[in-house]
């Protein structure tokens, strides 16, 4: 038996896909051969152009679609205008994401609102928005993306943890609630992947990281998007409900 990861004829929707993780999901769910809906919020929409040209690139068909994952319209807009440009929506990546960090004697109570408002929000009206259409057709995947952190907390990070946690429990509840009409639910948790934000950090800081993770280094946006499309594909038919560690073993 043979793994099966052609995604032809699917049409996916990845959230905060104008860099970064989002970006590598986007290419990679396109190179298994679905037609992709990148999102960024509208000051990104350059961002998204771009990483739409590189999905053309791939030959499979792709639009931009900014919005602000938060905005109850805005999403509901943006699921209706995937369907109408490019089909039924089959595949949905919830990756979009802030981070405002700061100790909690510390953190202004809107930085803690809007971490929780992006992540956790915004995780819950796209997938509310694409769960009704998938409803009817009784087909589709969801997929969002936690964080090592909301297994485990980070000191500094209680607003992204708060957000990222919530996202895991929001992935079993829907997975509860859409599987009897073949709807997967799943989740992946990352650990540190080298991203912008962590080659920002200071290297005793990236020292200290790999010190504790089990395999020894920081992985690799293809980790996180190879993960992805494995849960999207038909191979993960029978798998809903959990949530997957893309974290060099970080989280035991």
């Amino acid at each position: 038996m043979t793994l099966e990861l052609d995604l032809s004829g699917g049409v996916a929707l990845v959230t905060g896909a104008g860099r970064g993780i989002g970006r590598d999901v986007a290419l990679a769910l396109a190179a298994a051969g679905a037609d992709v809906a990148v999102n960024d919020v509208g000051t990104n929409e350059a961002a998204c152009t771009a990483v739409v040209t590189e999905v053309e690139g791939l030959g499979r068909r792709g639009i931009a679609v900014p919005a602000d994952v938060a905005d109850a319209e805005q999403v509901d807009a943006m699921v209706g205008r995937i369907e109408s440009d490019l089909g039924p929506l089959s595949i949905v990546v919830n990756n979009a994401g802030i981070t405002r960090d700061n100790l909690i004697m510390m953190m202004d109570p809107t930085d803690f609102d809007a971490v929780i408002a992006t992540h956790l929000r915004g995780t819950f009206l796209v997938s509310k928005a694409a769960a009704r259409r998938m409803f009817r057709r009784r087909a589709g995947c969801i997929i969002n993306v936690s964080s090592v952190v909301g297994r485990r907390g980070n000191a500094g990070q209680a607003n992204y943890s708060a957000a990222k946690a919530g996202i895991i429990g929001l992935t079993k509840s829907l997975a509860k609630e859409l599987g009897a009409r073949g709807i997967r639910v799943n989740a992946i948790a990352p650990g540190y992947i080298d991203t912008a934000m962590t080659q920002a950090l200071p290297e005793e800081t990236r020292k200290l990281i790999v010190d504790n993770t089990p395999l020894r280094a920081i992985g690799a946006t293809d980790d996180v998007a190879n993960a992805i499309v494995f849960l999207a594909s038909p191979s993960a038919r029978f798998i809903t409900g959990v949530t997957l560690p893309v974290d060099g073993g970080l989280g035991i």
